[in-house]
């Protein structure tokens, strides 16, 4: 049942954005007075569609083939590649006949909409949930590093004070674009160090084989006590307001502590040393596959969370800020692949990372949210200067508005095969990419 969710939260979500994306096209042509054919979600190749409908001249429908959708704009070279209407005389009604001006409106109908679209989102989650984060301050037993963290140089317990020599009151900006896209250094704080470590231009390579936590866990390091208790744990005689201090004789004091222990012990027995009231007891109990053992913490030792809420309007410019910040933290993430810094395989992602990224679980904030992000992304790589693209078609519209004169019919034919071979390897590449990264992480 999992999957058939995350099958159909992902359809919706791209199903919504290639609608709304192809409307702003449909729209803008018609202000112009430009004739649109035909309206798809999917591309109905070999003219093979799965549902279709005429209203007042248009052709809507639903194709079969899942990889983005179209408007067919009458006198356009595109997607359609109808030679045969390119060959009669330009109509005034058809794309070639209108200034250059309109038409570079129309092509970049698409991306307009996509980027309100995705402020919108933001702006109504905004208003909904705030903005919620733990305080620097609240990270008083300081930070848990994964595998990646430790790799460049930090310790379980380092207090990070400064990045770029400056102050920070968000535990979350170590984890943010900013420190992951530049070049970033933690001014840290061990014991009666200070020291500056930085984080190499290329650790997103290493970050992508894992996620987010193996370089900084997005809580702080805490302390614990024992709160309800079931499973291995429970027959074994834990009880609600113990703490763990030991794991086979290794001290333990933090949570993460206890997780590294266990997880060295999975399947196998542990003595468990328990301090309760002002005596310590060994315990001995079975480690789950998983490297559990059945308790939850007590939530008074999980760290304080701020939420700032907003009004109406006040939402607007913070959900705005949102929204540009997506875009332009993935152009950065762009211009990292072309510097080299990043490598082009951990960078890029499928539908069938998308899917995941849905969850097999029905969760509306994280929806929207994933639909507002992956909005911003849909505009940023239209607008790429890839010819079948609406940057493609862009700039070669600007570049007549410079010249004075059209491009060929002959050269963008030409262009748009290519374009069109382009994207189509582009797109086996991420879904290979997707399922050998699914594969090497079983």
């Amino acid at each position: 049942m999992s999957i058939v969710i995350m099958v159909g939260q992902l359809v919706l979500g791209l199903s919504i954005l290639i609608i709304l994306h192809e409307l702003g096209h449909f729209l803008a042509a018609r202000a112009f007075g430009i004739k649109v054919e035909k309206f798809y979600l999917f591309f109905d190749a070999w003219n093979i569609s799965l549902f279709k409908f005429n209203f007042k001249g248009v052709e809507y429908g639903i194709g079969w083939l899942p990889l983005g959708g179209y408007v067919k704009i009458a006198g356009m070279i595109d997607e359609s590649m109808d030679t045969d209407q390119m060959a009669g005389p330009p109509q005034p009604w058809e794309f070639r006949s209108k200034p250059a001006w309109q038409r570079l409106i129309v092509m970049l109908g698409g991306v307009t909409v996509n980027i309100i679209l995705g402020i919108l989102i933001f702006w109504v989650l905004t208003i909904k949930m705030g903005e919620s984060y733990i305080p620097n301050a609240s990270a008083k037993y300081g930070i848990v590093p994964g595998a990646v963290g430790k790799k460049i140089g930090l310790l379980a317990g380092d207090k990070i004070t400064a990045i770029n020599g400056k102050s920070f009151k968000r535990f979350d900006d170590l984890t943010s674009p900013k420190v992951l896209l530049e070049n970033t250094v933690f001014t840290v704080h061990r014991g009666a160090e200070t020291l500056k470590i930085p984080v190499p231009r290329t650790i997103l390579n290493d970050i992508s084989d894992h996620d987010i936590e193996s370089f900084i866990s997005r809580v702080p390091r805490t302390k614990f006590m024992v709160d309800s208790v079931y499973g291995n744990a429970q027959k074994a005689g834990l009880k609600k307001g113990d703490s763990v201090v030991a794991v086979n004789g290794a001290p333990v004091a933090f949570w993460d502590e206890l997780q590294t222990q266990l997880l060295a012990n999975k399947s196998k027995q542990v003595v468990l040393s328990i301090k309760r009231d002002t005596a310590t007891i060994p315990l001995k109990t079975q480690v789950n596959a998983d490297g559990t053992i059945g308790f939850a913490r007590s939530k008074k030792d999980f760290p304080e969370i701020k939420t700032i809420k907003y009004g109406f309007f006040a939402s607007l410019p913070i959900g705005a800020s949102r929204a540009i910040s997506t875009f332009t933290d993935n152009a950065k993430g762009l211009g990292k692949i072309a510097k080299g810094d990043v490598k082009f395989n951990k960078a890029v992602s499928g539908p069938v990372a998308i899917a995941n990224l849905f969850g097999g679980t029905i969760d509306w904030i994280h929806f929207w949210t994933l639909v507002g992000f992956l909005s911003m992304v849909l505009a940023l790589m239209n607008l790429l200067p890839i010819p079948a693209l609406d940057g493609g078609h862009a700039v070669f519209l600007i570049i007549e508005m410079i010249k004075g004169k059209p491009l060929s019919d002959k050269f963008l034919e030409r262009a748009q095969i290519v374009g069109f071979v382009i994207l189509v390897t582009l797109m086996v590449f991420v879904f290979g990419n997707d399922i050998v990264n699914k594969v090497m992480k079983k």
